[in-house]
């Protein structure tokens, strides 16, 4: 099995963890470590990539509640990141100020927005902190899980070929 078709089966199974209706988060969610890891994430980054970043922890009725910013001091092409994490199975994406600009980190690496050193050490604190990124591009297939995003005939605004229709990036790292 490819590193794209586990990764894929993962978002399946997460799809499937009991939960409560609005989406949001599992029944399993800590919010107390989740946010204290996410405390971790921003000092690490902070310190590898030698600028302070900023934790967004006020996100609301949404799959995710954090946010690292990666502010533009800190990277080579002067272009802010941000680093979202799910509240599902320790899910991490890495964006550009368009979320759907970029297939993955190697992408923006030729892209030129992100250099190999600051996407290693981004990679490198992502890993240590027990957080798997996951590419962009299978984010924004379409969605095709057990929840209500996926009936028939629901839209939404996500980005990403499937505009208009629900993707993983909707169940994952949107507001819903």
């Amino acid at each position: 099995m490819s590193d794209d078709e586990q990764i894929l089966a993962l978002f399946h199974d997460l799809d499937q963890l009991p939960g409560p209706r609005h989406l949001e988060f599992p029944d399993t969610f800590d919010h107390v470590a989740t946010e204290a890891r996410a405390i971790r994430l921003r000092n690490r980054l902070s310190d590898d990539l030698g600028h302070p970043c900023r934790l967004e922890d006020q996100i609301q009725d949404a799959s995710y509640y954090f946010i690292v910013s990666v502010p533009e001091q800190a990277t080579q092409a002067g272009i802010p990141l941000g680093v979202r994490l799910s509240n599902y199975g320790d899910l991490a994406v890495v964006t550009t100020p368009s979320p759907d600009s970029h297939e993955d980190l190697d992408h923006a690496v030729r892209e030129g927005v992100v250099s190999v050193a600051e996407r290693d050490r981004i990679v490198s604190a992502l890993s240590a902190l027990g957080y798997r990124l996951v590419p962009q591009r299978l984010l924004h297939r379409r969605y095709t899980g057990v929840t209500w995003l996926g009936q028939d005939g629901f839209a939404y605004g996500s980005y990403g070929p499937h505009q208009g229709l629900a993707t993983w990036w909707t169940r994952f790292f949107e507001h819903l």
